[in-house]
């Protein structure tokens, strides 16, 4: 196929204030881009950093009036909920140890929010961020960017149908190599904030790596875990947060898992991959590869599906955006979550009825699912590796 993905028509651009993403940030400058792939909001206000003087030169980089540039996020907030023109939604991309009281700050004063994840540090926090949300009719987004893929939704629909039959085992592995030296004692923030528990939460591989692996399993199958069996290792001497994790799992529906990241894995970049077995065939697909999804059909051939060439599923197909053989990526993935999360928001705007496929974004109830995960891998981990129930 060459042709692409329908543009979006947009009536009324929506307005979006950050929190974090400031000079010297990594992912902040990622959402802003992937928020302006489809031309649906601009940005309006921001606090950028702790350090005023870094959210001024950001803000004026970006064009943001002075009068929007705020020293705290709870001054965002109250400020912002009082303009006739106040921000639709806030994108929160500050370290772990803020989601909470900042995503509580904006729902309390009525504003939707798009979070990082992972969505807090305890299962209880995760919990009041649902009903917050839930309570005052808002909108909440966690950015588990990865389920943006064409080839993630046709996977997803395929399930769904019945073309795999019931699952029977699931992989999850996200293998990455960049903490096998203390990157934290060398100078850089990422590593810095990740293994430090005040700020990354209590655990760092599975917290900030692991729970992808959770939600991309969950989004794609369907599966709830029942039980998990996890081992968390601090490979790396002197580390107090794990940099390793293996993760058994078992399903309420009787199916079996396996899960393992780490970010010790030398001669690994970013490898996110799962493959899915049923009764009826065998999935996989790689974020290194995120074009193509292999299958596996009972008594045929493997088959190897092309975004762009080959017709996907609808929802898999509305999202496809550039001709076959021209790779898509991170940008792309959370530029679609970010597509369907505004394309919701003009919506609800205007009184309309949300569909599935206008929803079809990680919310507040995946990121409490991660929450948890996270928690109950430690808590494993911590007795011993023995199995613990959901």
């Amino acid at each position: 196929m060459i042709e692409g993905s329908a543009g979006s028509s947009v009536s009324g651009k929506l307005k979006y204030g950050m929190i974090g993403g400031g000079q010297g940030a990594f992912i902040g400058d990622v959402h802003r881009k992937s928020i302006n792939l489809d031309g649906m909001a601009d940005i309006a206000a921001g606090c950028f950093s702790r350090s005023y003087d870094n959210t001024l030169a950001t803000g004026k980089g970006l064009g943001i009036s002075e009068d929007r540039l705020y020293k705290t996020f709870d001054e965002m907030a109250d400020a912002e909920s009082k303009r006739p023109d106040k921000i639709d939604f806030v994108v929160i991309v500050t370290p772990n140890s803020t989601h909470y009281e900042a995503s509580k700050a904006f729902l309390n004063k009525g504003i939707n929010v798009v979070c990082d994840k992972p969505l807090c540090f305890e299962e209880a926090e995760a919990k009041e961020l649902v009903d917050l949300a839930k309570k005052n009719n808002l909108l909440f987004c966690v950015t588990y960017t990865y389920t943006g893929f064409p080839a993630v939704k046709h996977a997803r629909e395929m399930i769904q149908k019945g073309d795999i039959g019931d699952i029977l085992f699931v992989t999850g592995e996200y293998p990455q190599d960049w903490l096998v030296t203390p990157q934290e004692k060398q100078g850089s923030k990422q590593a810095a904030w990740r293994t430090d528990p005040a700020l990354a939460g209590k655990s760092n591989c599975v917290g900030d790596i692991g729970s992808h692996i959770e939600n991309m399993i969950s989004y794609v199958t369907g599966l709830k875990i029942k039980s998990v069996c996890a081992r968390l290792d601090k490979i790396m001497p002197g580390r107090v947060l794990d940099d390793n994790a293996s993760v058994m799992v078992e399903y309420t529906s009787g199916a079996k898992g396996l899960y393992w990241s780490s970010q010790i894995a030398l001669g690994n970049d970013n490898g996110l991959e799962f493959r899915i077995f049923g009764t009826k065939g065998g999935i996989e697909w790689r974020i290194e590869d995120p074009n193509y999804l292999k299958v596996t059909l009972l008594g045929k051939a493997k088959t190897i599906l092309s975004r762009g060439r080959d017709e996907l599923y609808p929802r898999g197909q509305s999202l496809s955006r550039i001709p076959s053989g021209h790779p898509e990526g991170y940008f792309e993935a959370m530029g679609n979550i970010y597509k369907t999360y505004a394309g919701a928001l003009i919506k609800q705007k205007a009184g309309q009825e949300l569909t599935g496929d206008d929803l079809d974004f990680p919310n507040a109830e995946n990121g409490l699912d991660g929450v948890k995960y996270i928690g109950k891998c430690v808590e494993s981990s911590q007795k011993g590796a023995v199995w613990v129930n959901f």
